[in-house]
């Protein structure tokens, strides 16, 4: 069953908000490879930072909170590649749908009155 938190715009756990920031960061790709056995594994590769000396690797994500937002609609993949192993797909976040737009709302105006009957108000 899908948690209600991931259907809705309420706050996510902090696993599946570090998931969410991850893919909607466009310069780090996520990955799904799903094995011929079934098993899937969520990643992403982690560049290296030259600050403190980590990454350099890829780095698995938690295969149950990317299945959840999965199932939930939050993430989506794309098309397949496929070898006679594995399958991997590209993660991406699902986009919004836009807000619907407004209305335009129409002044109802009275309709015109034909011109013969324009100077007969006045005239009479």
């Amino acid at each position: 069953m899908i948690s209600p938190n991931l259907r809705s715009g309420a706050p996510l756990s902090p696993a599946a908000a570090d998931v969410l920031r991850i893919v909607n960061d466009s310069g780090t790709p996520v990955f799904v490879t799903v094995h011929a056995d079934g098993r899937r594994r969520y990643s992403y590769w982690q560049p290296l930072d030259a600050r403190t000396g980590r990454g350099g690797c890829y780095t698995a994500l938690p295969t149950a909170e990317c299945d959840r937002l999965h199932s939930a609609g939050r993430i989506t993949l794309g098309e397949p590649l496929t070898d006679p192993t594995r399958t991997i797909y590209r993660v991406r976040p699902a986009r919004t749908p836009a807000p619907p737009a407004r209305a335009a709302r129409t002044a109802a105006r009275p309709a015109a009155r034909p011109r013969s009957e324009r100077g007969r108000l006045w005239a009479a």
